[in-house]
């Protein structure tokens, strides 16, 4: 039982009523004082049985405003939640792990035998709720089927019998993230509001709370199993003291939309994810933010480009990073006047020409921009024109996958990137400006910023693949 502070003792009670009374105003969720009972003597449940019955013998002493907190296998033994299973323990732990799959809507992840799932209540927890504890050596529990019906279903009956209004709570045993050990949390509930907010409230010191929300059917779950334990026989505790409100809010209210869930996947599952999207995520952005890159993120981009794979164990691929923002508007401004003199050669209109500038200001805006180039480092010569073709292309598709890279890397860092073709038109002028050596090949130009609009993963496309 919970004892009041020493600041109250000895007080008049009008003292922790005023308190209670301010703590009204405040809308605060806690209570004055909390006492946690246990109800005693009840029968091993089987299917069937009446647990209302049981529950009002036993608890005759119930008040309306009391919380009626219940383990859920009691609830699913006697609602018939029992699967036969061989007595084996080999066998019997088989079958348990069949079940967690079958009652698994997502396998969220594995971490050795233990899988976490979300099951088809909706909620995230170890072995989807299966368990083959306090039950009979051939048998295994499932969760209830539906645990705020069944919540309902037993404040009524308790209403009926004995004519008071409790709220009602069946709870399972759960783990948290960033915490270790279990607690019992709420995965059924009704007659009492589930969440507390105490968004835009303010405290004794003046400052106004923004986001703290309270589960507060997980507080009194927690609580009463300090009192009902797992191995005493003792599956129900009432709480008493906790004034509350039915605003018609259940349990399945406390499951985290999955969009919103930080922890949804285990970390292996979530590295999975992401080199499967890495590929996929890749896409041209052509809009940035003004936000700026982050130079060891770059850094560490092209790292990893410049692993790709290379002819002759060499390393071919230099990438030129256009920090000195004199120098790129230099570069690109020589080459935007060359490529006008090579359009206007076409016979193209000023106004054709204008558009067709306009796809290389990317370029000048874009946060940062990268230039990859070729070198013949490695290559070898050969006395026949076939081979050294075939030499020069191996390189290139070396090059290719070097930008390639550059670009699955950038977007894994969460950073967008175009690919500009601009400089392979003007090599002679990129070597040029940039003051490079003649046997350097420009494969074009990587504009990179943060993108104006979060990239989504594309679809693998299969039209190009000709299986023979």
């Amino acid at each position: 039982m919970w004892t009041p502070p020493p600041r109250w003792r000895g007080r008049p009670s009008s003292c922790l009523e005023w308190t209670l009374s301010q703590r009204e105003r405040r809308h605060d969720h806690a209570a004055g004082r909390l006492e946690i009972i246990p109800v005693e003597g009840l029968p091993e449940f089987r299917p069937g049985d009446d647990l209302t019955g049981a529950i009002a013998a036993a608890a005759r002493w119930l008040r309306s405003g009391d919380v009626l907190v219940v383990t859920s296998k009691v609830v699913s033994k006697i609602e018939g939640r029992l699967i036969r299973v061989p007595t084996d323990p080999e066998e019997r732990d088989a079958a348990r792990r069949e079940l967690v799959e079958r009652e698994a809507v997502h396998v969220l992840a594995r971490f050795g035998r233990t899988l976490i799932t979300q099951n088809r209540i909706g909620v995230v927890q170890a072995a989807s709720g299966v368990d083959g504890s306090n039950v009979a050596g051939n048998e295994i529990a499932l969760l209830p089927a539906d645990p705020d019906a069944s919540a309902l279903a037993l404040r009524n009956g308790l209403r009926e019998r004995l004519g008071v209004e409790v709220a009602v709570i069946i709870t399972d045993t759960m783990g948290r993230a960033w915490r270790v050990g279990q607690i019992d949390a709420a995965i059924g509930a009704s007659g009492l509001k589930v969440l507390h907010s105490y968004e835009g409230k303010v405290d004794g010191q003046g400052n106004e709370l923004q986001v703290t929300e309270i589960a507060v059917a997980d507080e009194l779950a927690a609580a009463a199993d300090l009192v009902k334990g797992k191995l005493g026989a003792v599956p129900v505790a009432v709480v008493r003291g906790m004034s509350f409100v039915d605003d018609g809010s259940q349990a399945r209210d406390l499951v985290r939309p999955a969009a919103e869930d930080m922890f949804r996947m285990g970390t292996a599952e979530a590295i999975a994810q992401g080199r499967r999207e890495a590929v996929p995520l890749r896409r041209s952005v052509r809009r940035f933010t003004a936000e700026p890159v982050d130079p060891d993120t770059l850094r560490r981009s092209i790292g990893a480009a410049l692993t790709a794979p290379a002819p002759h164990h060499s390393k071919p691929v230099r990438f030129v990073w256009l920090r000195d923002r004199g120098l790129r508007r230099k570069l690109l401004e020589a080459m935007r006047e060359s490529w006008r003199a090579d359009l206007r050669g076409d016979g193209f209109t000023d106004e054709q020409i204008a558009k067709r500038i306009g796809r290389g200001d990317i370029l000048f805006e874009a946060p940062e921009v990268v230039l990859p180039f070729l070198t013949p480092e490695g290559a070898h010569t050969y006395p026949d024109d076939r081979r050294n073709d075939c030499e020069r292309t191996m390189f290139t598709v070396a090059g290719g996958a070097a930008v390639q890279s550059l670009l699955i890397a950038l977007a894994a860092e969460g950073l967008g990137s175009c690919w500009i073709g601009s400089t392979i038109f003007a090599a002679d002028l990129a070597r040029e400006v940039l003051g490079l050596a003649p046997e350097w090949r420009p494969l074009g130009a990587v504009a990179v910023g943060h993108p104006e609009e979060p990239a989504t993963p594309r679809q693998p496309l299969t039209e190009g693949l000709l299986e023979l």
